[in-house]
């Protein structure tokens, strides 16, 4: 299931009386191989125990799922896991749902509360969105997805390799006609396996790179929706190990968000100065949000909590809540990395469906 399925699920989780743990551990290993998080497991979860009255509801749901955790950590987290992400509530129906990521997590985290906390799983995916990378040459390519670090699937498109004993005695210009209508051939497959890929995938931005031959003739018989995801073209060899284009590739990609990021921006901006389908701030946000407006929500991925501006109800929201009505009405969420950019939205906006 993807993270992003995932993270529907998670947002269709009816508020409940009964603590829902939602624990986010950085279990990638040291330099020796071993992990780090287990005295913050020890710490934490017998610290948030305690705040439950003895024998409540309450208390016997969350030492349930404490001891759970535990017996999960111990015999089902697989070495090669840099994070992990668990939501839990036995006394809803036994609910566990447990993520091992290669992605890392920057810090451990431990809530409770009345639904999961969906703020760091959605930034998560935000950051390590799939996309493809295609490395071609005049007779073959490999086709990459990669998402949250690592590789998701690939495929190889082969074709019969042209050599000038083939021709007999063709004329050099025929002979070249010929080649060409082979680079044309060629490059229609590798765009057709794209094609699906993309779209089985739901891939939003792709890379490429390969022989300087078949690229401009690949890029040509692009469909004009493939054409508009291409952010970058690499100097990668077909025989580029898998580990170095997935390490090439992420650098693009970090410097295409960096991009993309400030041209959402001021999107945003601009349709809201123009009166169009633009939300800025707190208060405006939330009414779209209510409303079931809202197509994209956009969050300064340095706050934590949203208040109104100067004049406006000065109720305090956390990202995460924003995150999950978000969610829950199936708006995008986009973070914005540079704090600058979404300084005078107080931190948040909305591109919206439509306007009321």
């Amino acid at each position: 299931m993807l993270i992003s399925e995932h993270l529907d699920q998670l947002a269709a989780f009816e508020p409940t009386t009964l603590p829902v743990v939602s624990l986010y551990l950085n279990t990638q290993p040291d330099k020796h191989g071993r992990a780090h998080f287990a005295p913050f497991i020890r710490k934490e979860l017998g610290a948030l125990a305690s705040t439950f009255p003895m024998r409540s509801p309450g208390r016997l749901s969350f030492e349930r799922d404490a001891e759970r955790i535990r017996q999960y950590l111990d015999h089902e987290l697989m070495p090669s896991t840099n994070g992990l992400a668990i939501f839990a509530c036995a006394g809803k129906g036994d609910f566990f749902l447990a993520l091992q990521l290669d992605a890392p997590l920057n810090r451990n985290q431990l809530y409770v509360g009345d639904q999961p906390h969906l703020y760091t799983l959605a930034r998560l995916y935000d950051q390590n969105r799939r996309y493809a990378v295609v490395i071609a040459d005049t007779n073959s390519a490999r086709i990459f997805v990669f998402g949250l670090m690592k590789i998701i699937g690939q495929e190889q498109v082969n074709s019969t390799k042209v050599s000038r004993t083939q021709v007999g005695g063709w004329s050099q210009a025929r002979y070249q006609r010929h080649v060409r209508n082979y680079h044309l051939h060629h490059a229609k497959e590798i765009v057709d396996a794209l094609v699906r890929i993309v779209r089985e995938e739901g891939i939003e931005q792709i890379v490429f790179g390969g022989d300087e031959v078949i690229i401009p003739v690949l890029r040509d018989q692009l469909p004009e929706f493939l054409a508009q995801k291409v952010v970058d073209v690499l100097r990668l060899d077909i025989r580029t190990p898998e580990e170095e284009i997935l390490s090439a590739t992420i650098e693009a990609m970090r410097e295409q968000d960096a991009r993309g990021d400030a041209e959402l921006v001021k999107r945003l901006f601009d349709e809201y100065r123009a009166g169009g389908l633009g939300a800025v701030g707190l208060h405006q946000t939330l009414d779209a949000l209510k409303n079931g407006q809202v197509d994209e929500l956009i969050l300064s991925g340095s706050i934590k909590e949203i208040r109104g501006d100067a004049g406006e109800d000065t109720e305090v929201f956390t990202s995460d809540e924003l995150v999950t009505r978000a969610t829950q009405t199936g708006a995008e969420v986009r973070f914005i990395e540079d704090p600058a950019l979404m300084a005078d939205a107080g931190g948040v906006g909305a591109m919206l469906r439509f306007r009321l």
